[in-house]
């Protein structure tokens, strides 16, 4: 039985969420999509053969569409998902719910209020590599965590040509849009979701944050002083610490290491839902260096993600099942039950992200209030090599 959703926003995300709903074709049917340009409405659905919506309140008052998928602008999110919530209906949305932590709050609660659920981008902490490392974490094979090293560094993005970032629907990279909401925002989310869903929610955000490219061509915003780059230091509950980092500054680097008493393990590339775990024992305390160093080298072993799907995605970018959120929140439907990342736990999501970007505003030191619960595991397998 599959689930009717709608897109509302055609631009350069949309993309990358139609390439991967080849992946769900049983539990996904897209009735149509809407944009407010006439011009890249027609464009996107020509290119793929959809149906549109001359309005959105139009799409709203269609009785297929169970779940509103809210791709427009990170300014634009929460006035769209409010409206699709008050129409009845579910919301899958961007990254993040808002840009202000009140505006986000309301969202969740006028949801809890209406029966509906709301869920908020990215769905990666649900993708074979993310499960599978969890896996391992939670095991206990690898003694306690004690510390995670998470990096999403991009490179300078100003000077690595993004004016030739094209969909296939012909959709180009929203530079301005991106610079201004900020690298931290857009980005945070991806590692944020693999540690609260490992760990738990965050009890302490120790956060800085820094603009230090403020002219990046003719595509910057006026006013522009968004961070391009963050560095935040996150407590858990449980006495885990996690050093994060977001930036258009330093080169590429989306490594994901998890520190325990016994065993690294590491994920290189988080953007790769088929990525592998790399183990590498903890040396003994009496190797020498260079005996420590070689045991780095050869000492470890893989743990491949195995399912039994192979991920359908965008021709440009990287390996990610950009639909598998709404998926799971259709399935969920389904089932009768609360989605994964559903509520509370997009709320925190979105909650911390916003911190480490805006420390000024939230505090250096700051403690956040929204409390997750637990993330049930998806029935993804792993083997090792």
């Amino acid at each position: 039985m599959t689930a009717g959703i709608a897109f509302v926003g055609c631009g350069y995300v949309a993309d990358l969420y139609q390439s991967a709903l080849a992946n769900w074709s049983e539990t996904l049917e897209l009735k149509g999509v809407y944009d407010r340009d006439p011009k890249r409405l027609k464009t996107f659905a020509k290119h793929y053969g959809l149906e549109t919506y001359p309005s959105f309140d139009a799409l709203l008052e269609d009785p297929e569409v169970e779940i509103v998928v809210n791709l427009t602008n990170p300014d634009e999110h929460y006035a769209v998902t409010k409206q699709a919530l008050e129409a009845g209906r579910h919301v899958y949305s961007e990254k993040p719910l808002a840009m202000d932590l009140a505006e986000a709050r309301e969202l969740v609660e006028l949801a809890a209020d209406e029966g509906l659920h709301l869920v908020c981008a990215p769905s990666s902490a649900l993708g074979e590599a993310a499960q599978t490392l969890a896996r391992e974490v939670q095991s206990g094979a690898h003694g306690k965590p004690h510390l995670v090293y998470a990096e999403l560094d991009d490179g300078m993005v100003h000077k690595i040509g993004y004016q030739n970032w094209k969909t296939a629907s012909g959709a180009f990279w929203p530079a301005k849009d991106e610079f201004k909401t900020g690298c931290t925002i857009e980005h945070a989310g991806y590692a944020l979701t693999w540690l609260v869903a490992m760990f738990g929610g965050v009890r302490r955000v120790v956060s800085f944050a820094s603009c230090l490219v403020p002219d990046k061509g003719k595509d910057t915003p006026p006013d522009y002083d968004t961070p391009d780059f963050s560095c935040a230091c996150l407590e858990f509950d449980n006495g885990v610490v996690a050093r994060m980092t977001n930036s258009i500054i330093a080169p590429h680097d989306h490594r994901f290491r998890v520190f325990c008493e016994n065993s690294v393990l590491e994920v290189g590339e988080t953007w790769d839902y088929s990525g592998k775990v790399r183990v590498t024992p903890v040396p003994k305390s009496k190797m020498r260096r260079g005996a420590i160093k070689l045991l780095g080298m050869t000492g470890s072993r893989k743990i491949k993600p195995q399912s039994q799907r192979k991920i359908s995605t965008a021709k440009r970018g990287y390996p990610m099942d950009f639909a598998l959120g709404v998926a799971e929140m259709a399935e969920a439907l389904q089932e009768g039950r609360a989605p994964r990342l559903a509520g509370e736990f997009s709320l925190h999501i979105t909650e911390v992200s916003l911190a480490i970007q805006y420390p000024e505003q939230f505090g250096t030191d700051y403690r956040p209030v929204s409390a997750p619960g637990p993330v049930a595991a998806m029935e993804w397998r792993s083997e090792e090599d």
